[in-house]
This record gives structure tokens, C-alpha cells and sequence, in this order.
């Protein structure tokens, strides 16, 4: 009798034991399809995000060194995806877009769309961001970070006031002078403000500001009354020598 019990009691334990392998099993295998889904969604918007980024860049002329970082940083998530899901609707989908961003050139023309302007300026600065994480994970130096990102920063600059000029350019065309002078007031406003050398950006504030006086030519208030007052004043001093 007592055996009967010592053996009812160890096949308890051993069933106890096994449950609690095979609970630690199911709940492994649930942790670990959570945490490759979990993976797969942020490959699959980093990837996204990357590319469109690039296809952007590419058109609105982005320095080539800068292209040539985001293009390695996107193959390197289309490859983590390759291993992790290699015939998913995602491989699929992931590469149709690296191919449309590869076929991507520059535009020769300005952006005017304020859409395609806005979008250009959500990427500029997602991208401007990667830079900083790339930099936290020790992927690129700080110093070629900010490198990156002050030309990412007169890209966004240039990108609204060459899209201003145009504007203005167009409404000229169409004979509306004030809508004109708005937005070559605007264009010099971005250049005057932007935090970069004066000679970076001279050559653009010349171009707006030859429009300008087209438009509104600057007013000629003569030499006024302190020149005046300097005349006369030197006019004395020879006098007294």
C-alpha cells in the first residue's frame, strides 16, 4: 500500500515537471514569435521609411556620400529580412521599392508641390535622425554625423526657397506682382536665416534679390542729413586751415 502511494505521488511529480517543461516550451515559442513580429514590423517601417528617404534624396541632388550611407543602412535591414522571412509578402514587397529607389534620379526642375515639399522636408529630417541613432549604436562617427546633417539641414533650406523662387517665377508669368514679391520675400527670409556661410549662400540671395528690384525697386533716399552735416563740417576744418 505504501508503495502504491510513493508511486502515485512520483507520477504526480513527474507529470507536475512535465507540465511545467511544456508550459515553458508554449510560452518560449509565444515570447519568440511576439518578439520576431515585433521585428519584422520595425524592419518593415525602418526599411520603408529608408527607402522612401532615399528616393527623395536622390532627386532633390543629395550629396552622393549621403546616399551611398542610406543605401548601405537599407540593404543591410532588407538583408535581416531575408533571413527571418525570406519568401514573405514582405521580401516581395521590400524589393519592388529598393528597385523603384534605384531607378530614382534628380529632378532637374524645383519641387512646387507643397505636398511633394512637405514630404521631401518628413524625410530630410527622418533621415537627419537616423544619422543620430547610427552615431548611439556606433555605427558612424559623430563627427560625420553632424557632417551629414548640416548638409541635410541646407538641403531642407534650399528645397523651400528654390520652391518659393519658383512660385514667384510663375506668378510673374501670370502678371500677379504681389503674390510674386510674397514669395521672394519668403525665399530671402529662409536664406537670410539660414545658419550656414555667408558664401554658401550668396549665390541664391543674388538671384532672389535681382527679382526683388525687378519687382520693387529699392527706393533712392539720398545722402540725408547726417552726410550733409559731415560736409559741412569738413568744409569748416579747411576753412580753419
Amino acid at each position: 500500500m505504501l508503495s502504491d502511494n510513493l508511486i502515485f505521488l512520483f507520477l504526480i511529480a513527474v507529470l507536475g515537471l512535465l507540465a511545467l517543461i511544456l508550459n515553458y516550451v508554449i510560452t518560449t515559442r509565444e515570447e519568440e514569435k511576439a518578439a520576431k513580429s515585433a521585428r519584422m514590423k520595425w524592419l518593415k517601417d525602418q526599411s520603408e521609411h529608408t527607402l522612401n528617404a532615399l528616393s527623395v534624396l536622390k532627386e532633390i541632388n543629395c550629396r552622393s556620400d549621403i546616399i551611398d550611407k542610406l543605401n548601405q543602412h537599407a540593404l543591410s535591414l532588407i538583408e535581416e529580412i531575408g533571413i527571418l522571412a525570406p519568401d514573405s509578402d514582405l521580401m516581395t514587397d521590400i524589393s519592388k521599392i529598393k528597385d523603384s529607389t534605384d531607378r530614382a534620379r534628380p529632378k532637374p526642375e524645383a519641387f512646387t508641390n507643397d505636398r511633394a515639399v512637405r514630404k521631401a522636408q518628413i524625410y530630410i529630417r527622418f533621415a537627419e535622425k537616423l544619422f543620430s541613432e547610427m552615431v548611439s549604436k556606433g555605427k558612424i562617427t559623430a563627427s560625420l554625423a553632424k557632417s551629414y546633417q548640416l548638409e541635410l539641414y541646407w538641403l531642407n533650406i534650399t528645397l523651400v526657397a528654390d520652391a518659393h523662387y519658383a512660385h514667384a517665377m510663375d506668378q510673374i508669368q501670370k502678371n500677379d506682382k504681389l503674390t510674386a514679391l510674397a514669395h521672394l520675400k519668403h525665399a530671402k527670409a529662409m536664406l537670410v536665416r539660414a545658419t550656414v556661410p555667408k558664401r554658401q549662400k550668396q549665390e541664391r540671395l543674388d538671384k532672389v534679390q535681382v527679382q526683388l528690384d525687378l519687382l520693387q525697386p529699392r527706393k533712392d533716399f539720398g545722402r540725408g542729413a547726417l552726410a550733409d552735416s559731415m560736409d559741412t563740417y569738413h568744409e569748416q576744418k579747411q576753412r580753419q586751415l
